[in-house]
């Protein structure tokens, strides 16, 4: 059984290292896009605060079906207001405050709104605790997006660092 703690748990870790990634990125390289339509590092950012933000605000609201038509709209009522070209400092700041204010929020629901089936925006039903991982999982991924920008750039992402930290002192 996978426990809520658990999720909160892990989705603050998985922000850290995305505020880490955002930190040590060059400022003058914040608009860098690895290759033709894909997004900038900036761009990254904003996407992980908006969806992180859209989509918890939508579960602590109580809304059950996100696959209706006014999905994109209900999401953007639940956005932070933050310029189109907030630098590193600004996003991260954000997404520090999000993730406290969002985790806190939710810690204090129960075991059954976590357990009340929702409709996914893609259609699939799951608990409103599967709804929660899949947003961690998402920005798993476009954090992923963030730690390739950053191997370019020839910056070491903050979880390799980490394992060869704790490779090294185990030597």
């Amino acid at each position: 059984m996978v426990r809520v703690e658990h999720v909160l748990d892990s989705w603050k870790t998985v922000r850290q290292d995305t505020i880490a990634a955002l930190e040590e990125f060059p400022a003058a390289d914040f608009d860098f896009r690895p290759a033709p339509g894909v997004d900038t590092v900036r761009q990254i950012a904003r996407h992980i605060l908006d969806a992180g933000d859209g989509l918890t605000g939508l579960l602590l609201a109580g809304v059950d079906n996100f696959a209706t038509p006014e999905f994109r709209d209900k999401m953007k009522a639940q956005m932070r207001p933050i310029a189109a070209d907030a630098g590193a400092a600004e996003l991260a700041a954000a997404l520090r405050t999000s993730i406290e204010e969002r985790t806190a929020a939710l810690a204090t629901q129960t075991a059954d709104f976590y357990a009340h089936i929702i409709t996914r925006f893609d259609g699939a039903k799951v608990t409103r605790l599967e709804m929660l991982d899949m947003i961690k999982e998402h920005e798993m991924t476009h954090r992923a997006q963030l730690f390739m920008a950053m191997r370019l750039k020839g910056i070491v992402p903050p979880t390799t660092r980490r394992r060869l930290a704790k490779q090294a002192a185990n030597s």
